[in-house]
């Protein structure tokens, strides 16, 4: 990828819309801007300027344009962070559309490059224009991701900065947005950063005992090398704990709904998701297949899924439903089990609260309303009442189930902690070095062969924040990035 190149792409999604924004990015960003736009005033830093799109009429007039705009008054002449003013109207343009432009100079801007945005109509035809005369005139096509790869190239951000931006445009929820902007804002850097530093000091300190043992420089004993060792494995360790958090934030939590036939499953499926998705009738087994819907509870994508009842099947196909049921249970991260509090406890909820003994599981006492000393069942599990007729229990519900979803996270701290299962990774692989460096320690290994081991556990940190990164890497993290961003 050559960062020397100027480039171009429609940063808006696809469709139409109210407006479009085109994005240049690069050295020449201004001058192949230029000769399509006709400007009320000249550009300023960081202010919007109205004025028209346009496009010239004689064949070799874009290139001539572009020639007369680098004159001596060109951004190749001026002085450092000088915007010239743009070129007088000729008599054959024509106006395609109006537009707002906005400059940000280079270092100031998103990749450090000069950027010039056009924000159009949201028009496709107009949108695509633009970037075809800016084709034209010398840009290149930017691959997705490449605005914000070159923001980390440059060292506008580093690379956990970089992913955020990712996972902030595919939030779902505002929780995660903010998650994200938090990430964006360097909280896991933040989080690392000390780490790092206690583990460089002590990488530092036994080589200049090695390099420098005829100056009478110390080397430290081994019970002062494993303290210094647990300084940096024990914030590491609560890192990599926050994980079954941050993976639960990044990818969302699946809950599914099981039980017999007829005890109100689909109608708490609609109770959760505050919308008639679910058929709901006084005829037992009408739900035969899996019904999905996606919502959020406590800023947490949760995916809900209604099963169908599971009984003896009466023909293949509740057979094969009640098939989808179990296997929708067994890949759960949580599953409410629901009885039927106005009817006796029955042989297929035993079977089912057996399956979720050793699972995370709640069990739902449904048609509380119709509550019947008969239908108490004996299990550990927690429990809640609830109404789906009148809606008695659900708020209850609802808080049980972000409960399940935070775990042990609300002791947690709210910024800094693992979404992506590439620092996971690598996290566990520093901690592995760690645990190699303490052995060494313990069997008196020699300071060379120890440096060894931490080296191995600083180079798995550099990796997540991106200051050592092989471009495969690189280029695996860019390529889930949408053109234009």
């Amino acid at each position: 990828m050559n960062l020397d190149d100027t480039i171009v792409a429609i940063a808006t999604p696809p469709g139409r819309g109210g407006i479009g924004v085109i994005r240049i990015a690069g050295p020449e960003a201004r001058a192949i801007a230029s000769p399509m736009l006709r400007l009320k005033h000249d550009l300023e830093p960081g202010r919007a300027v109205f004025g028209e799109l346009i496009e010239l009429g004689s064949c070799g007039a874009p290139a001539q344009a572009r020639e007369n705009s680098v004159t001596e008054d060109s951004p190749n002449d001026a002085a450092e962070g000088e915007i010239t003013r743009p070129r007088a109207a000729a008599p054959d343009e024509q106006r395609i559309d109006e537009v707002v432009v906005t400059f940000f100079p280079k270092p100031h801007s998103y990749t450090t490059d000069d950027i010039i945005e056009i924000s159009a109509h949201g028009s496709p035809v107009v949108l695509r224009h633009v970037v075809e005369l800016a084709l034209a005139r010398g840009a290149r096509l930017a691959e997705p991701g490449e605005f914000t790869m070159r923001a980390f190239l440059n060292g506008r951000i580093d690379l956990t900065q970089a992913e955020a931006v990712r996972d902030l445009i595919e939030s779902q929820t505002l929780y995660q947005a903010k998650v994200a902007a938090q990430q964006l804002d360097g909280a896991l850097s933040h989080r690392l950063q000390p780490i790092k530093k206690n583990l460089v000091e002590l990488i530092a300190t036994l080589e200049a005992g090695i390099d420098f043992a005829e100056d009478d420089i110390s080397v430290l004993a081994g019970d002062v090398i494993m303290q210094r060792i647990a300084t940096v494995r024990d914030p590491l360790e609560e890192l990599s704990r926050s994980f079954a958090y941050g993976k639960i934030v990044h990818e969302g939590f699946t809950l599914a709904i099981v039980g017999r036939p007829n005890v109100g499953k689909s109608s708490l499926f609609n109770c959760l998701v505050e919308r008639e998705r679910a058929i709901v009738t006084a005829n037992p087994g009408t739900t035969r297949d899996l019904v999905t819907e996606t919502v959020a509870i406590g800023g947490i994508p949760v995916h809900l899924v209604d099963t169908a009842g599971i009984r003896r099947a009466l023909d293949e196909a509740e057979s094969i439903g009640i098939r989808k049921s179990l296997e929708a249970l067994a890949d759960a991260d949580l599953i409410l089990v629901v009885l039927d509090s106005a009817q006796p406890i029955a042989e297929e909820d035993y079977e089912l609260l057996n399956h979720a003994r050793d699972r995370r599981a709640v069990i739902v006492e449904n048609k509380s309303d119709l509550f019947t000393e008969s239908s108490i069942v004996k299990s550990d599990l927690p429990r809640v009442r609830t109404s789906a007729t009148t809606g008695a229990g659900i708020p209850e519900l609802r808080a049980e189930i972000q409960r399940h979803i935070r775990g042990d996270a609300a002791k947690q701290t709210e910024t800094g902690f693992l979404t992506s299962v590439r620092h996971q990774g690598l996290v566990n692989d520093s901690l592995g070095a760690l645990d190699a460096a303490s052995v060494a320690v313990q069997n008196h290994i020699p300071h060379e062969m120890l440096l060894l081991d931490l080296y191995s556990a600083l180079r798995p940190l550099d990796e997540i924040t991106g200051a050592t990164t092989t471009d495969d890497i690189l280029n695996l993290i860019f390529s889930t990035f949408c053109i234009g961003k």
